[in-house]
Order: C-alpha cells, then sequence, then structure tokens
C-alpha cells in the first residue's frame, strides 16, 4: 500500500504535538534519548514523550493553536539513577521553559507558545501506575521514572507541515 495522498497531508495545519516537543527536547539535551516509544533493548537515560488523550482544545481558533497535555517521563539507571532522573525532570523543564520563553520555532512543525506545568515531576515505582499508554508491567532492577505533565499550546508553522508536491 503507497502512503498517505499528497492532497490529504495538505489539508494538515498543525503538525503532531509530540513532533514539536520531540524536536525541541532532542535539541536542549543532545546526548540524550528522546523518543515518543519505547524499543526493544532499550538504554538509559532516556526521556519520553506522550500526549494525552484526556485532554486537548482547538475550539476553532483561527491562528490555529493547539493545546494539549503532555507527560514527559525520565528515565536513568543506577549507580544514581534515582538523582539523575529527577535531575533529568528539571533539566527538561528548563528546556521546554526556554523553547516557550524564546519562542523557539521548529521548522515544519511550529513553536509553543504557552506551557505550564500541571503536575511538577515525581518519583514514580513502574510502569503500572503511569497515566497514559504504557508498552510493559515493570521498569528494569535499577531504572528509575520521573514523571511530569505540562499543558502547552503550540502555534502552527507558517507553511503547512505537509505541503502539496
Amino acid at each position: 500500500m503507497a502512503g498517505l495522498p499528497d492532497h490529504i497531508k495538505a489539508l494538515a495545519e498543525l503538525s503532531p504535538v509530540e513532533d514539536l516537543m520531540l524536536a525541541v527536547l532532542r535539541d536542549g539535551l543532545p546526548d540524550i534519548q528522546v523518543q515518543s516509544l519505547i524499543s526493544k533493548g532499550q538504554t538509559f537515560p532516556l526521556v519520553l514523550i506522550r500526549r494525552d488523550p484526556s485532554f486537548g482544545n482547538w475550539a476553532g481558533d483561527t491562528r490555529f493553536l493547539d493545546a494539549a497535555r503532555v507527560a514527559v517521563h525520565t528515565f536513568c539507571q543506577d549507580p544514581n539513577g534515582d538523582e539523575d532522573a529527577a535531575i533529568l525532570a528539571e533539566a527538561v523543564r528548563i528546556v521546554i521553559r526556554d523553547a516557550w520563553l524564546e519562542q523557539k520555532v521548529i521548522p515544519g512543525r511550529g513553536h509553543i507558545t504557552r506551557a505550564d506545568l500541571s503536575s511538577a515531576p515525581r518519583r514514580v515505582t513502574d510502569w503500572a501506575t503511569a497515566t497514559g499508554p504504557v508498552q510493559y508491567a515493570d521498569l528494569p532492577t535499577g531504572v528509575w521514572r520521573y514523571e511530569a505533565t505540562y499543558d502547552i499550546e503550540i502555534r502552527k508553522p507558517r507553511t503547512r507541515p505537509f505541503p502539496l508536491q
């Protein structure tokens, strides 16, 4: 089966929130894996981004703002995994804040117009307690996870993310 037809892609005005967040955090945390899925044989440290399906707001805004709640998980491994995961969660907060305040534009993705920390980073023992979709029941031994939740708004890119070819 062929990919999505260009005329369908051309209808898109907003890029996925996860794609913008991945780009912002990958740029701000260049030595850290930033993903939206756990890979087979995952290594750490890791920042995992997931859009919360229970919150979003478009409301017909002619400026095409998209509002989303995003869960950010940080994972680090012992010997200092607990402290390192907490520090990584704080680094994520700083990167998101700076991208918002500096109106950092990600080409083809847009930029963050508002960022609010709605749930501070906190230690979570395993995936069984996650607030969003999970991929496995327990963390590997010696890996620590912190979870924070952000309410963000993004503005569309100046051009459609998927132009006609």
